[in-house]
C-alpha cells in the first residue's frame, strides 16, 4: 500500500523535533509562526495526514467540534456555518454539522450521535432545549455554547444578540418616522427564542408609546418566500384599517412581503413601509432597497467557535458575549402619507 509518512519524517523535513510538530498540529498558536510555516510546508510536500484515531487515544481529544442548526435552508445559517468552518479549520479542528428542524427531540438524538463520535465541543442554536438534553450536557465534560442569543443571567455560555432590544430598535425607528399602525410578519415563535424575542421587543416599543398591534396585523410564518407573500395577503387584503408599516422577522420574509405588495398594487414605501432583519447581501440590491437590522452573523459564529477552542485550550474566555446590532436605513421605509392618518 506504499510507504506511510509519519511525524518523524515531517520533523526531519522541517528541521525541528517531533514534539514541536505535534504541538503545531494540535495547537497551532503554541508554535512560532516561522516554525509553523516550515512544518506546514513539510506536511504538504510529504502528503502527511495525522492519524486521528491515534491522536485521540493519546490526547483524549478528536479535534472535532459539532454544531446543530434548525435548518440549512436559511441564508443567515449558511453564512454562520461558513464563518465557523473557516475559524475552526484555522485552529486545526474538524467541523461536524447536524440539523433538527426546530424539533427538541430530534436535537437530543443528534447530540447523542455527535457525542458518540467523540466531539470535543458543541455549538447549539438558541436556548430552547429539552430537559433531557440539558441533563445529558451536564454529564458531558465539554464546552457547550448557545449561539444567536445573549443570556448573561444563565450559568452556561451564550454568544449572540439581545433579540428583544433589536426588536425594539426596529419598531422605535418606524414610530420615529410617524407610524402608529404597525404590523408584523414574524417567524414561527413556538420553538424559536430568537423570533419570540424580536416580537416581544416590538410589542414593548409599541406599549411604551401608548400603541398596540392589532391581532389582524400580526401573523407567524415559516422562513419561506411563498409563506411571506401569503402573510402579506393575510394582513393587507382584509377589510378595514390597514397598517402603514410592517416589521418582518428576517430579510427573506421582507423580500416576500415586498414582492406581494407590488403584485397587489401597494407601493413600498409610499403605501407601506417594510422593515427587515439580518441584512442579507440582497437587501441593498433590491429596488427599493431594504431597511433592516444588521446582525453581524460572521462575528457571532466565529466568537462561538472561539469560546469552544479557547475553553478546550484552558485559555480565558467570557462565558457570555453580546454582539451589537445596528439599524441600516435604506429605501423601503418612509414617513406615512398625510392621508393615511399615521
Amino acid at each position: 500500500m506504499g510507504n506511510h509518512v509519519g511525524i518523524r519524517q515531517v520533523a526531519l523535513k522541517a528541521n525541528t523535533s517531533t514534539a514541536t510538530v505535534s504541538r503545531a498540529l494540535n495547537n497551532p498558536n503554541a508554535v512560532r509562526p516561522e516554525v509553523r510555516a516550515r512544518i506546514d510546508a513539510a506536511v504538504r510536500e510529504l502528503g502527511y495526514i495525522p492519524d486521528a484515531a491515534a491522536r485521540a487515544l493519546s490526547s483524549r481529544r478528536t479535534q472535532t467540534v459539532g454544531a446543530i442548526l434548525p435548518t440549512v435552508d436559511n441564508a443567515m445559517f449558511a453564512r454562520g456555518i461558513e464563518a465557523l468552518q473557516k475559524y475552526l479549520s484555522s485552529q486545526g479542528y474538524l467541523f461536524l454539522l447536524a440539523t433538527n428542524d426546530y424539533d427538541p427531540e430530534v436535537e437530543f438524538r443528534q447530540v447523542q450521535n455527535l457525542v458518540s463520535r467523540g466531539i470535543d465541543g458543541l455549538i447549539l442554536r438558541g436556548d430552547i432545549h429539552s430537559d433531557e438534553l440539558r441533563q445529558l450536557l451536564r454529564h458531558q465534560r465539554m464546552p457547550v455554547v448557545n449561539v444567536g442569543v445573549y443570556h448573561p443571567d444563565k450559568s452556561y455560555a451564550s454568544v449572540g444578540i439581545d433579540n428583544v432590544a433589536a426588536g425594539r430598535m426596529a419598531c422605535e425607528y418606524l414610530i420615529g418616522l410617524g407610524h402608529k399602525r404597525i404590523g408584523m410578519i414574524a417567524a414561527l415563535t413556538g420553538r424559536n427564542d430568537r423570533a419570540s424575542g424580536r416580537v416581544l421587543g416590538v410589542r414593548q416599543a409599541l406599549a411604551e408609546h401608548g400603541l398596540a398591534m392589532r391581532d389582524e396585523w400580526y401573523v407567524e410564518i415559516p422562513y419561506h418566500l411563498d409563506d411571506a407573500r401569503q402573510g402579506l395577503r393575510n394582513i393587507m387584503l382584509r377589510d378595514g384599517e390597514k397598517p402603514t408599516a410592517l416589521i418582518c422577522g428576517n430579510d427573506v420574509i421582507a423580500y416576500g412581503a415586498m414582492l406581494e405588495a407590488e403584485r397587489r398594487g401597494f407601493s413600498v414605501p409610499q403605501d407601506l413601509s417594510v422593515m427587515g432583519f439580518d441584512d442579507l447581501e440582497w437587501s441593498r440590491h433590491l429596488r427599493p432597497s431594504l431597511t433592516t437590522i444588521h446582525v453581524p452573523t460572521d462575528d457571532i459564529w466565529t466568537r462561538a467557535g472561539e469560546y469552544v477552542v479557547h475553553t478546550l485550550a484552558n485559555q480565558p474566555v467570557s462565558l457570555h458575549h453580546e454582539v451589537e446590532v445596528s439599524l441600516v436605513v435604506r429605501e423601503s421605509t418612509a414617513a406615512p402619507r398625510s392621508d393615511q392618518g399615521a
